[in-house]
């Protein structure tokens, strides 16, 4: 009795590491012009999962030949310093990309400190300027994960042109962009949400799926359509306390075409696109000169 098929893992660590060495020669030869690309990073409070990630980017940045300006600030820090902080980082032209990790205290506004920031150093892809020029199609940058989901889509070798793509979830930083992103490739995308009668209706006929839901096992196998990429942007805990996604791995793998892991998937790639991020923008910074 022969085994059923299984997807082939699309293997986001090994993607990040080849992105990552580009980045570094990009970064080498732009320096050799005179220019290092820089990114300023600020942290305010003391999150502890926030201390992780900013962590793990200005070690990325390290490792890439990226300049990296850390600030960490007491959660006391005021809306007002930190907002002139920022457009200080605007006028800085050592820096290329500035990144104020969320959340912050309550008392300080994202939407304004978000706006804050410059579009030509927004290499978040946040701000409501940012939105406009990816909805429009205009050359700004991408949202991080959005944008590395689309890196390990063309990874598999599948052209987008036509095929059907769901994405489960409406956030402002993935669903929103990741639905925009694959309709710039040709897709023909639905949206699925909170309100959607009949997800599985939807998934069947998907070419693509994306799950960005932050909910354990929203897709299962009943739900997936053989040979389909699926793209798992989910970050839960199971019962047992290990790192899953929104997909039920296990199981859709065997009806899936191509299926990403977590961990080890999308995750290394939303640093990764940070970086590529920076890089462009200190690209962009150089030719102005």
């Amino acid at each position: 009795m022969t085994s059923p098929p299984s997807a082939q893992i699309i293997d986001g660590v090994a993607l990040s590491r080849q992105l990552r060495a580009q980045v570094a020669e990009r970064a080498a030869a732009l320096a050799q012009r005179g220019t290092r690309p820089g990114l300023a990073v600020i942290l305010v409070g003391q999150d502890p999962a926030s201390q992780v990630y900013v962590r793990n980017k200005v070690k990325a940045c390290e490792d890439s030949g990226v300049h990296s300006l850390f600030e960490k600030y007491d959660a006391s820090l005021s809306q007002d310093v930190l907002l002139a902080r920022i457009e200080a980082l605007n006028n800085d032209p050592a820096i290329h990309g500035i990144l104020v990790q969320m959340p912050l205290p309550r008392h300080i506004d994202p939407h304004r400190v978000i706006e804050t920031i410059a579009t030509s150093k927004d290499v978040d892809g946040y701000s409501t300027l940012s939105a406009g020029e990816l909805m429009t199609g205009s050359p700004g940058f991408n949202p991080c994960t959005p944008y590395g989901c689309m890196k390990l889509i063309a990874s598999t070798g599948v052209d987008l042109r036509g095929k059907h793509a769901v994405v489960i979830g409406r956030s402002n930083t993935v669903g929103k962009p990741m639905a925009l992103m694959l309709l710039q490739q040709n897709a023909t995308v639905t949206i699925c949400h909170s309100a959607t009668g009949d997800i599985k209706s939807h998934t069947l006929q998907a070419d693509v799926v994306v799950a960005a839901v932050g909910r354990r096992n929203v897709l299962t196998a009943d739900m997936v359509k053989p040979g389909a990429i699926v793209i798992d942007v989910g970050m839960n805990r199971n019962d047992d306390g290990k790192l899953c996604g929104d997909v039920d791995f296990a199981a859709v793998r065997q009806v899936a075409g191509f299926i990403t892991p977590v961990p080890g998937g999308v995750g290394p790639m939303t640093i990764t696109m940070l970086l590529v991020n920076t890089l462009e923008a200190a690209e962009r910074a150089a030719s102005d000169l």
